[in-house]
């Protein structure tokens, strides 16, 4: 904000009497600094990367914005309620004129993505710059409150000097309060406070303490006016400018905290020395994801049958009694809820053990700093596609889902940089297909499920780095490599209420997709099934090899039969995996729940997919098996991944990486197959 430009006052709407008249003092439930809009005082939430921001705004509002203990894990602004109370035996004003019972004040928190400074480098950066200080005075939030990493404060700092020198009002939410105190470092809030010209408040947003704290700094804050700008040096001098900020960001340091003279050797630096060496870091990493695999295919199976034989046994039989009582038994409605939903949906929903306890262990990973050490591991595998060890970070949003994963690109500074990484998301085996391997490796590896799935892993990074090498020196031969710079959090204890709220997040998000989308495709894929192709059959009653959808399948099948997975029945579930992975399961179910009688017994499922790949690859279900899970990690994703690569870089570039996708995985597959067969 330039030191001409003044905000225009507005008052909040607070459950009090009104605002008094001038004559009187006003209360400390008035603001001055207006500028956010009629409804709530609009307080912007902002700092460096990996500073705590998503978990402060869903402390504060409840909302459940993705989090994660690595940079970029916001590329897009939240917005959230953030109701503040407080008493009136702790009110500052002399002429308090508020209810005496409780004071209440609702702001609009605002979560904005993570930026070092004003002077934008990326997409994201560039939109926080743009909201802070880019727009208007009076649509600009009437406080920012700056969350600063305390135990790397002076990191932190250069955002807070840059918003003081542009005169907006501001707090400074301190976090990692308990890493400083493990380095020896004593912060002062006080003497902080006096030396930077704002507010200081120390907070532990992991552990939600000290949030009322900074309710109340933050109340008091709006009733303050506008601060005057910091001065600095009149010159145009880029590095002269900086000369100054960091000066004075020296002095603020040295008069607010208390530290070692020299930095003592922590926990964290030791572990890294492992974790991030050359050859063992890389090692070291492969084995956590395996053990992960490992685990969550091993403790969810048990669980996964049960639900298997509840939804398969109880669940079908009760609906199909319970539509016959009312006069619906053998009608097309039993064939849409027993043969369709209950086969479709209730199948995908067996995987829920395995998706919540593979999100539990992610999210232990996460918190505890871990997955962050994956940028530096994987440094030189992506300078070596031209790409910075950043790129990774994406790539690992990927392994979740390739959603998010082609918003977070904007975290890399390059136009080139973003389009090369959004076009190699998708060869990241997100969770939906997660299910798929899982199903596949049970049925046809046994005890060895969970390093098939691990394999497939495997295979994807290997996509990723081929595909990235292809492309870079085809279209993209003069793109440079870039150092890695990366702020790394330090390790911490992963925290139950943390984790529980990041496997809820996920989780849910996975049970939505299987209440929207996967319904819908559950019942297109049985109407389909009971239209007839030829006349002469009636609906609901025409085999599936004679309908609309069996007739089509049929017609594709030819394209997969060199790989191995020539049936009808897989050719067709491929083509409903487009629209979302999780819908390849379903699909299943649906055709063999309604082409077999027992089709709905449990463990019918797994039996009509092993003699399927038996029978299309001439006694070879194994490497057909692989070269089916090769075709589903290469080939698009689904159309949420489609429109997000759309948004993000334009229809030429989408349209072109769907025609690269289908045709690696094609090519994958039948090379799989093809020499798999020539061992099993």
């Amino acid at each position: 904000m330039s030191t001409t430009e003044q905000r225009q006052p507005r008052s909040l709407n607070l459950i009090v009497p009104s605002v008094p008249p001038p004559s009187v003092k006003a209360c400390c439930h008035t603001t001055t600094n207006g500028g956010a809009g009629p409804e709530a005082p609009a307080v912007a939430l902002v700092g460096a990367p990996n500073t705590g921001k998503s978990t402060l705004f869903n402390a504060l509002t409840g909302a459940r914005v993705t989090m994660g203990n690595w940079p970029g894990t916001t590329v897009e602004v939240s917005r959230g309620v953030w109701k503040t109370t407080q008493s009136a035996a702790s009110c500052t004003c002399e002429e308090c004129t508020c209810d005496p019972d409780e004071k209440r004040l609702e702001l609009t928190l605002i979560d904005l993505p993570g930026a070092y400074s004003l002077d934008p480098h990326s997409p994201d950066e560039d939109l926080t710059r743009e909201l802070l200080v880019g727009v208007p005075a009076a649509e600009r939030p009437d406080l920012c409150v700056v969350a600063c990493d305390a135990s790397r404060l002076a990191n932190s700092l250069y955002l807070v000097a840059q918003l003081r020198e542009q005169g907006v009002a501001m707090l400074v939410a301190l976090t990692m309060l308990d890493v400083a105190a493990k380095r020896g470092t004593e912060i002062d809030t006080a003497a902080l406070s006096v030396a930077l010209g704002c507010p200081v408040v120390g907070i532990d947003p992991r552990r939600r303490a000290g949030l009322e704290a900074l309710a109340g700094a933050v109340r008091e804050a709006l009733i303050e006016p506008a601060p005057v700008p910091r001065p600095v040096p009149e010159t145009t001098d880029a590095l002269e400018l900086d000369d100054d900020r960091f000066g004075w960001i020296a002095a603020a340091v040295e008069a607010g905290t208390r530290a070692p003279d020299v930095e003592p050797h922590t926990w964290s630096d030791r572990v890294d020395r492992w974790v991030t060496a050359p050859v063992l870091g890389p090692l070291i990493f492969l084995g956590v994801m395996w053990a992960v695999f490992q685990i969550t295919t091993v403790v969810a199976a048990p669980l996964q049958y049960a639900l298997d034989g509840l939804f398969a046994g109880p669940v079908s039989a009760g609906a199909t009694w319970l539509l016959g009582t009312v006069g619906l038994g053998g009608t097309w409605v039993e064939g849409l809820v027993v043969d369709g939903l209950i086969a479709g949906v209730g199948m995908l929903l067996t995987f829920v053990p395995l998706m919540t306890l593979m999100f539990v262990l992610l999210a232990l990973l996460e918190d505890s700093g871990y997955l962050a050490r994956a940028a530096v591991v994987t440094d030189r595998l992506m300078r070596s596609i031209g790409l910075p060890g950043r790129a990774f970070l994406p790539l690992i949003v990927g392994f979740g889902c390739n959603v998010p994963a082609i918003s977070a690109t904007r975290i890399l500074p390059g136009a080139r940089q973003r389009v090369l990484t959004a076009l190699l998301v998708p060869f990241t085996s997100c969770t939906a297909r997660l299910t798929v391997f899982v199903m596949l490796g049970s049925i046809f590896f046994g005890e060895y499920a969970g390093t098939a799935v691990f394999v497939m892993y495997l295979i994807s990074i290997h996509l990723v780095v081929l595909a990235g090498l292809v492309l870079r020196r085809t279209l993209w031969r003069t793109m440079g490599t870039e150092p890695l710079i990366i702020d790394l959090p330090a390790y911490q204890v992963p925290t139950l209420r943390l984790t529980a709220s990041v496997t809820w997040l996920r989780l849910k998000g996975f049970l939505q997709t299987a209440s929207g989308i996967i319904v819908a495709a559950v019942a297109a894929v049985w109407l389909l099934q009971s239209i007839p192709a030829q006349p002469g059959e009636s609906f609901g009653t025409v085999p599936v090899q004679d309908s609309v959808y069996g007739v089509a399948a049929q017609a594709i099948a030819p394209v997969f039969a060199p790989a191995g997975f020539g049936s009808w029945e897989t050719a067709s579930t491929l083509a409903v995996g487009f629209v979302a992975k999780e819908a390849v399961i379903s699909s299943w179910a649906q055709t063999y729940a309604v082409a077999a009688p027992d089709g709905g017994a449990p463990g019918a499922l797994g039996d009509a997919v092993m003699n399927s790949f038996t029978e299309s690859s001439g006694g070879h279900p194994i490497p057909a098996a692989l070269a089916f899970m090769v075709f589903l990690l290469a080939y698009t994703p689904c159309v949420a991944t489609v429109a997000a690569q759309w948004r993000e870089i334009g229809p030429k570039w989408t349209l072109f990486g769907i025609g690269m996708q289908l045709v690696t995985a094609w090519v994958l597959a039948v090379a799989v197959f093809q020499v798999g067969r020539l061992f099993w």
